[in-house]
């Protein structure tokens, strides 16, 4: 049977996974470098959403366990049921994906030979509208991935002072108008606490001047993007969430990232060239084994959805995809 969400799709309907075929790829190596050695191979999805990219890794490799991690419940609930053909060679996690280490070991299992995770708002994220994520329709202002923990956006912009909301509009939304639209926000909520979306549209619309309104896209893009970051804690979750990922793979093992904004790509990038370089002192005459570097770049700087995918899956346009291979496990004495 098809697994069928809210709005009557089939589940593999509603979600076209970005560049699919390109990441089963890039991690096919990895699972390559499990069998050579005799192992049973372990790909981890940690960002599971409605689990087309799981999909598309069972369907592949017949020999795969998939470990998916999601913080969001309704999302496990739905590759769950699309996911229940491949029985115990899918086994979800309830969990956020900076957790990949206690997951695995939870799990009993000593570590992946693959990790890929596919960052940001998912299409369930923002097709739900109850769950507030996107501007272009009224809703409650919620925002959270995880909605059985946490604040909301609701409770940031009702609570958080001019300062703070200028500072994450500016620094999460790289919003050049930050400063105007945190004040509107404290000014509207003195008569009336923000409960929806639309609510918040209206102020931001207000607060931005037309002439920018016209060239920068929808004026409530980059607050919306700069509110979900912070009720989600989403780039100090990434900040953990690579080098864990990192630590937890096996030599030879992939790691497969796509990124929808500079802010993530750059966190991306940082942490995994600094494990592909050599930590040798400057003008150290030998290199030295703890010095070799631990991962391998396999992608030329970042790779980008082709036009015919992102005319088949318009959200795939801001997609930037970069991977690793690890090349060296550091000792443990």
């Amino acid at each position: 049977m098809p697994q069928h969400d809210d709005d009557g799709r089939p589940t593999s309907e509603r979600h076209v996974p970005v560049l699919k075929e390109r990441c089963v790829s890039l991690l096919a190596p990895g699972v390559e470098a499990a069998r050579s050695s005799g192992r049973a191979p372990i790909v981890v999805d940690a960002t599971l959403g409605m689990g087309g990219h799981s999909e598309a890794i069972l369907e592949r490799f017949s020999d795969v366990t998939l470990v998916g991690i999601d913080r969001d419940e309704q999302a496990l609930a739905l590759s769950g049921e699309r996911l229940a053909p491949f029985g115990g060679r899918a086994r979800l996690v309830h969990a956020v994906y900076d957790e990949i280490a206690a997951v695995l070991a939870e799990l009993g299992l000593e570590g992946a030979d693959g990790v890929l995770m596919d960052l940001g708002v998912s299409s369930l994220q923002l097709d739900e509208r109850e769950r507030g994520f996107a501007y272009s329709y009224d809703a409650p202002l919620d925002m959270r991935m995880d909605t059985s923990r946490g604040h909301t956006a609701a409770d940031v912009v009702n609570t958080y002072t001019v300062e703070d909301l200028t500072r994450i509009i500016r620094a999460w939304g790289e919003e050049k108008f930050a400063g105007r639209i945190a004040r509107r926000i404290v000014e509207a909520r003195a008569s009336k606490p923000f409960e929806s979306t639309g609510q918040l549209v209206d102020v931001i619309r207000a607060a931005v001047p037309a002439a920018a309104a016209k060239t920068g896209g929808h004026p409530a893009k980059r607050t919306f993007q700069a509110l979900r970051i912070e009720v989600n804690e989403e780039l100090d979750v990434l900040e953990r969430a690579v080098p864990a990922a990192i630590g937890a793979l096996r030599l030879g093992g992939r790691i497969v990232v796509m990124s929808y904004h500079s802010l993530e790509d750059r966190i991306v990038k940082t942490a995994l060239q600094s494990r592909a370089r050599s930590s040798a002192p400057p003008g150290f005459p030998v290199e030295l084994e703890e010095h070799k570097p631990e991962l391998k770049i396999v992608t030329r700087g970042t790779e980008v959805p082709t036009a015919e995918e992102i005319e088949e899956n318009p959200r795939a346009a801001s997609a930037r995809l970069r991977a690793a291979e690890r090349i060296k496990v550091r000792s443990t004495r």
